[in-house]
Parts: C-alpha cells; structure tokens; sequence
C-alpha cells in the first residue's frame, strides 16, 4: 500500500469520526484536501534565530504539511528569511499582535491540518523524518488526541547541551502534568479538533494550561519513543523564569488543589538542585 494511500484511506477514517458525531458540519469536505499537519511558528524579530528553524522544516522526508508563519510585525529582516526559504505549502501573515499567545491563537485560527504543531523560531525538528514519525503514529494508532516525544536542549551551534530537565513519560495522561510540564509544548502534537485557544491571561505559561485541556480532551495519547524536538535553550519562558513559574503554580494549583500543588513544589525543588548539578557534570 503507498505512502500516499495510506494518508487518503486515514482521511477517510476522520471524515467517516466527524460525519459520525456532526452530520451537518461544514467541516466536512475540506479535510479530504486539508494537510494532516500544520506547523505554526511565530516570530517577532527573530532573524538571528530563525534559519536552523526553516532549514529542519524544508528537509522532512514527509510533505503533507503546512506552514503558517505568524509574525508581529518585525522590523528587521525575518520576513525575508522566510520568503527565501520558499517552503511549499507557507503561509506568511505580518501584523502587530498582544505577545507571543495571540500570535498562537490566530496561528490556530487560520490552521487547517488535522493536526498542530508549535515550532518556535530557534527550535527546531530533530531529524528529516520527524515529522514522517509523527504521521505514521497518527495513522497506526486510531487518531490519538496528543502524539508526543522527548526533546533535546540545545545550543545556538545547534549542539546537544542537555537533556530536557522532564524526561516525558511513556505514558502520558492529565495527572502526568501533576509533577509540571512533563512534555514540551514543541514536542506535543495535537488533534486539531480537540484544542482550545490559549488563555492570554498567561504571559509566560498559557502553554502549559493548553496542553492540560488538550488531555482533558484526549480519547488518548501516543509516545513516539523517539526525540522530536530540539529546543534552543534560551526562550522567553527561560527569560523570564521567576514569572513563569509563578503562573505556572497559579495554573497547578486550579486544576489539582492548591495544598497538593503546595507540598508537591517542595520535591520540586530537589528535583530542580539535581538537575542543575547534572548540568555541572
């Protein structure tokens, strides 16, 4: 059976789920012509950052995708970078946004994969089949809610500094995000039909809230068991870590109790010392 085959035989089972739960959608007939997945990126100024970005899209071995590019207006030359990198399949929209969440949401609003990815600019696929492994676990594997995979930090070489401080789970379900981000937003994969608009309320970690809600709203999940992502170290969450793990806590704290949440920071902080003496090693 052709790649190609296959791709139109795993439409044709999503359409058959939508008919099935919303007869008079008019969702309907696009998906047979929409992409299974869209990769959306935002940008603001991000020249110095976004090649390695457009580079690991350009080389994946699988090509039923679409990019969307959502960029804030820059005023330097990223969106240039990006008409050069001439990506079949691109979309660009250039316009002043309310911070990188807002970008997120009209990013979501103009998608129409029948998965989505967030790929920031500085992050990058791990390999040219990347997005080969996440399309093959979308078909073999009853359409899961969320595919995810582990994601190596790296540095601006593009050489392997680290491994993610959370190593994800093999199996992934809404009290996993219990002990925190234990999957990063990159390298967690989504059925489009099921995710919510980020909170805009958040500044620094509406990420971790939308990937609650997408597992609330999971039938169930998939582990790829392989790398996914790699993750430049410096991002506007590691910026800003105090802030951001205060949100963090605020989110925690709603959807498990605040005294769990509490007594469960504190091996956290162990867990956080450990880590950063790893990184010493």
């Amino acid at each position: 059976m052709t790649h190609n085959l296959v791709i139109f035989l795993f439409r044709l089972f999503i359409l058959t789920l939508q008919i099935e739960t919303n007869p008079n959608s008019s969702l309907l007939l696009p998906i047979m012509s929409a992409p299974l997945i869209s990769i959306i990126t935002v940008t603001y100024n991000a020249a110095s950052t976004i090649e390695p970005t457009l580079e690991s899209i350009k080389k994946q071995t699988f090509t039923d995708y679409e990019f969307l590019l959502m960029d804030g207006a820059s005023t330097d030359n990223t969106l240039d970078i990006v008409r050069r990198a001439d990506i079949e399949g691109a979309r660009i929209f250039s316009s002043p946004d309310k911070g990188l969440y807002d970008a997120m949401n009209k990013g979501l609003g103009e998608a129409q994969g029948t998965y989505v990815v967030f790929l920031n600019a500085g992050d990058s696929f791990h390999s040219s089949e990347t997005l080969e492994i996440i399309a093959r676990a979308a078909e073999e594997n009853d359409v899961p809610g969320v595919i995810y995979g582990q994601t190596d930090i790296v540095d601006s070489s593009r050489q392997k500094i680290a491994d993610r401080h959370l190593i994800a789970p093999e199996h992934l379900t809404l009290d996993s995000f219990k002990e925190g981000m234990m999957v990063c937003h990159q390298a967690f994969v989504a059925l489009r039909r099921i995710v919510p608009l980020f909170n805009t309320d958040f500044r620094y970690s509406a990420d971790y809230d939308w990937c609650i809600q997408c597992l609330q709203h999971a039938r169930h999940t998939f582990y790829t068991g392989e790398t996914l992502i790699d993750y430049l170290s410096e991002g506007i969450s590691t910026a800003n870590r105090r802030r951001s793990l205060i949100e963090r806590f605020r989110i925690m704290s709603y959807y498990y109790g605040f005294w769990p949440t509490a007594v469960r920071h504190l091996g956290f902080i162990g867990r956080f010392i450990n880590y950063q003496k790893s990184l010493k090693k």
